[in-house]
Formats: structure tokens, sequence, C-alpha cells
């Protein structure tokens, strides 16, 4: 899906959103995010079964969630797992791990920030799939933009925690306002 819309004022910068979802909350997240960050900049927002590593040579920003599965990001296994448990989105071959792996290593000029969402009652338990991805991204040479954040749901389908959307679309317009900044040289 394509975002772009433009709005008043210069959107010269543009984001590329990266999702992976099994339940729908980690989409609704990115796309709350998205929205965000549509106030200040262009916005392409994809599930990660059709965000293509070329995606990253227009984009300014990256912002990549998925659900927090067995402390990090999904695999393979979790992924089957959640298929078992109703799951009736994504993908059990393709998740965020497989798709920040096939990114090229080197320096990357977009600053990457990260996502996820977790179950809040155990919201203090080591491991986060946010984490886990920034440090994937700092291994493949991007710069990290904001601290890792999480987004909270009741149980493993879901629903999403009360206020938890209004969070990502306040976290998606902070981003997006730290990007619009204009750079001043001295």
């Amino acid at each position: 899906m394509n975002t772009s819309q433009n709005s008043p004022g210069s959107k010269s910068e543009t984001a590329l959103v990266v999702y992976e979802s099994m339940f729908g909350n980690t989409e609704r997240i990115a796309r709350t995010v998205a929205a965000g960050l549509e106030k200040t900049m262009q916005v392409h927002l994809h599930d990660v079964e059709h965000a293509r590593p070329e995606s990253l040579e227009q984009a300014t920003l990256v912002v990549a969630g998925g659900p927090t599965h067995a402390f990090s990001m999904t695999r393979t296994s979790t992924r089957a797992d959640a298929v078992r448990q109703g799951a009736t989105q994504g993908s059990e071959s393709t998740g965020l791990r497989e798709w920040l792996e096939s990114l090229p290593r080197g320096e990357h000029a977009p600053e990457v920030a990260t996502f996820d969402t977790r179950v809040g009652k155990v919201r203090h338990l080591p491991g986060s799939a946010a984490k886990s991805a920034a440090k994937a991204a700092r291994q493949h040479g991007f710069h990290v933009a904001a601290k890792p954040q999480s987004f909270y749901v009741a149980d493993t389908p879901g629903p999403l925690l009360d206020g938890e959307l209004e969070r990502a679309e306040a976290w998606g317009t902070a981003l997006g306002a730290h990007h619009a900044m204009p750079v001043h040289i001295l």
C-alpha cells in the first residue's frame, strides 16, 4: 500500500513503514504510525512480504515493526505457532527478521526507527522485537533515529490496549517532525 498523500507544506522527506502482523494488531499500529508521519512526510506503507530492499532508495526514514515472539522478532517456528493459535495474517516463511536480513550491509542513508507489539501483562519481561530489530538494523549499517517503542495488546491475539493507537500516532508525528526539521550548517 502506498499512502503518499500531499498536504500543505513541503514533504521532501519520505518514510518507508514496513511491518509484520499475524493477528492485525501490528498492522493497526503501523498504519497509525504512518498517519502520524504523513503530517510532515510522504509515506510508503508495506507489509514485509511486499517490501523490497530497493524501496530504501527513496526513503530518508525507515520505520520497521513486528510482534514480539519468544522475547525477540518472530521466527518461522513462532509464526507457525501463531497460525495454530488462529492468526490469519502474515506468512510463516517471511517476517521482519528475514526482511532485515535481506537488506544489503553497509552504510545506509535512511535512519531507522523500530517498534513492536507485545502482551501488556508481561511488559516488564526482557526481550523485545523492536530492540532486536534496531540491533539488526545497526548491524546492517543503519543509524537508529529513536528509542525502540513497544505497543501493548491484551493477549496474543489482541486487542490493542486502550490508548495505544493514540500513542502510536503521537510517536509517528514526533518521528516525522524530527525528520522534517531543516538542518542548519554553521
